[in-house]
């Protein structure tokens, strides 16, 4: 290995004054790129996610399958084939410079909105008829608030970390930023998609309050925002029939609820056994995608229904460890804000599936049936051990100059 291939490696613009052979002879042995274990241990948990997933979806929709498509199996192939190219989205990003994604933020960001806004102008001229959410053509559709999602972690993160020395100034620093996410909001919100657009709302929030937005600016802007969310939940029928539902006492109870508390407690300590569930046979609606949760739940009873928390609990920990050691503010404010998506919105379905919280459309992270979903989600893991990976590099880059100097070189 020559010093001018751990200059290519590092990303750092060096001037090196020693021969590559007399600099490598001053250098230990330099720990890999993959020695992160919080970076391993997150793609183990994302890929026995996964593969419950596949299970679960396959015991859980095949009866919805054999009746809608005439093949019990059509959306076990479906997810396996997405949990494949998952696996596949992680391993190249993860190998990648998350770097990248500072220099094409800006971009992913308007993408984004002009989709986002596309999707509204089509819904206005009767292309699109009821909820105008997905995109594209045949098999390859996905939501876009999905990408927008991410479009706003990625540029937020670069705002954060590049307008660090006056990230507190309320024009320079938190106008702009507060204007991108309202938009992003906004249009999401109109699809009409309240509770994603209220989680994008909490994900951007959350990244200017530990990026250095003077809190001040956060609650002036919470105390008009939140009447105002609250009048847009309850404009439709069908939001205020969910919080009645949940609000109202047992009686009160909407089929959906009734039948996911069933399932739960048919479930009891260890659960009714794999493919055993009676309320996915087409009396718990979705239990497939956004009630997934209930189906684990009485199939692997309260036990099953743990290790599922207990491994979203690993990927928190692992992704606030990356973002701890990260190698730079922009990396960082990206795994800070990839862990809080994937768990929240993990931390929500569950709620919603045990009754925690008013019904939303919500689905399971890596365990809910959907294919673009788990691909965005795979790019947002590939991300975090992408960032793991390059953890390293200051402390090395430092070590070097080190021992360059002590022998009279310079790096």
């Amino acid at each position: 290995m020559k010093l001018s291939d751990l200059k290519l490696n590092l990303d750092f613009d060096l001037e090196l004054d020693d021969s590559p052979a007399e600099s490598m002879a001053l250098l230990p042995a330099l720990p890999g790129r993959g020695d992160s274990i919080a970076g391993k241990m997150l793609f183990l948990i994302v890929a026995l996610l996964m593969c419950i997933g596949v299970v679960v979806v396959y015991s859980s929709g095949a009866g919805w399958a054999e009746q809608k498509f005439s093949d019990p199996q059509y959306f076990l192939w479906r997810q396996l084939t997405f949990a494949v190219a998952g696996m596949a989205m992680i391993f190249v990003v993860g190998a990648i410079d998350y770097h990248i994604f500072r220099k094409i933020s800006k971009l992913f960001l308007f993408v984004s909105i002009g989709l986002l806004a596309l999707l509204l102008l089509l819904k206005l001229v009767h292309v699109i008829h009821g909820a105008a959410r997905w995109i594209g053509f045949g098999a390859l559709k996905f939501q876009a608030s999905d990408l927008a999602k991410y479009a706003i972690i990625f540029h937020f993160a670069r705002l954060l970390s590049e307008k660090k020395e006056y990230i507190k100034d309320l024009h320079d620093g938190y106008y702009p930023m507060l204007v991108l996410l309202m938009t992003v909001v906004a249009l999401v919100a109109l699809e009409p998609n309240f509770s994603t657009a209220s989680l994008i709302a909490i994900i951007g929030f959350t990244l200017m309050f530990i990026g250095g937005i003077r809190i001040k600016y956060l609650l002036a802007t919470a105390l008009p925002l939140i009447p105002i969310a609250a009048v847009f939940a309850i404009a439709a029928p069908y939001r205020v029939a969910r919080l009645v539902s949940f609000g109202g006492g047992e009686k009160e109870f909407s089929y959906q609820v009734r039948q996911a508390l069933l399932g739960l407690g048919n479930g009891g300590l260890f659960g009714l056994g794999l493919g055993a569930s009676k309320q996915r046979d087409l009396y718990l609606p979705l239990s497939y995608n956004d009630f997934v949760f209930v189906v684990i739940g009485e199939e692997y009873g309260f036990i099953g229904a743990m290790l599922i928390l207990l491994l979203f609990a690993g990927i928190f920990v692992c992704g606030i460890i990356i973002a701890k050691r990260a190698p730079d503010l922009f990396g960082r404010y990206v795994a800070i804000g990839v862990t809080f998506a994937i768990v929240f919105f993990a931390f929500i379905n569950i709620a919603v599936s045990s009754h925690l919280m008013p019904t939303t459309g919500v689905a399971l992270p890596f365990i809910s049936y959907g294919g673009t979903a788990l691909l965005f989600n795979s790019l947002g893991i590939g991300l975090l051990v992408s960032i793991s990976r390059y953890r390293k590099k200051v402390e090395t880059m430092e070590r070097a100059q080190a021992l360059l100097e002590s022998k009279g070189g310079a790096l």
